[in-house]
């Protein structure tokens, strides 16, 4: 049952319902609604959900007054203390227990269908908030149980914080596509194209040779081609020496001059 220190909260209230008296149960197939006088209730009036702690109370009050006319309280649903009928979803048995402890079966109806699915609806919302505490209770439990990491300093440990002094990460370089690693292109300049991987380039022919020389002595007439490379190279200072003329007559040595001198 509920302490007395909990608070009461009301879950819900209908203004119209109708209680009758129900025949005992004669086997173990269910109430029916239609073995009850539907038509002539022995009682009317309002009815109140509230809870108070876990436990769930179904009161029947005067609807003027609000005198309370009786009440259940509801542990569990569905539960024995709250049955459907096998034949409507508008009616209900209730086990109603008074101050000493007496208890009785009686029905419960109402008249609109949206009225019972309230009703039903309120019930089940409380009782699903139990179980979730429930729960919750039970695995505080089990943490407060288990073994408890001593997370503390021991005596004389002591701890050493470097702040500010963290190694910088070296930016991974990337990695070209090619095998060749290829600078980027200036800004604003085309793109060179990469060199060849191909070393082995060919050297010109001797004819291709021959035609470059023909080239450059067409168009310079004042080149002189050596024909025979294998010459004297000092025959081109005499041959020069002996092309300039003498200006003046040689002198025999055996005149008049030298005897003077």
């Amino acid at each position: 049952m509920a302490s007395e220190g909990e608070y009461e909260s009301i879950l819900c209230v209908k203004p119209d319902v109708n209680v009758y008296r129900i025949p005992p149960r004669a086997s173990n197939r269910g109430y029916r609604a239609a073995d009850w006088k539907l038509d002539t209730p022995d009682w009317t009036g309002r009815l109140r959900i509230t809870a108070k702690g876990k436990v769930a109370y179904i009161k029947l009050e005067d609807k003027v007054s609000g005198e309370l006319f009786a009440q259940a309280p509801i542990t569990e649903y569905p539960g024995i203390a709250l049955e459907t009928v096998s034949d409507s979803s508008r009616y209900f048995v209730l086990r109603i227990q008074d101050d000493n402890g007496r208890s009785a079966f009686i029905g419960v109806g109402f008249g609109d269908r949206g009225d019972s699915f309230d009703f039903n609806v309120a019930l089940q919302d409380h009782f699903k908030w139990v179980k979730q505490e429930n729960e919750l209770s039970k695995s505080s439990q089990s943490a407060d149980t288990g073994p408890k990491l001593d997370l503390g300093f021991k005596e004389g440990q002591t701890i050493t914080l470097n702040i500010g002094q963290g190694k910088k990460r070296d930016k991974p370089r990337p990695q070209s596509s090619g095998g060749l690693g290829l600078l980027p292109p200036p800004p604003g300049g085309k793109i060179a194209p990469p060199p060849s991987s191909n070393h082995n380039t060919e050297q010109p022919s001797g004819g291709a040779e021959t035609a470059c020389l023909l080239e450059l002595d067409s168009s310079n007439s004042n080149t002189v081609v050596q024909s025979n490379p294998s010459s004297d190279l000092w025959g081109d200072f005499s041959s020069s020496a002996s092309s300039v003329p003498s200006s003046a007559p040689r002198q025999d040595p055996s005149s008049g001059n030298w005897v003077q001198f």
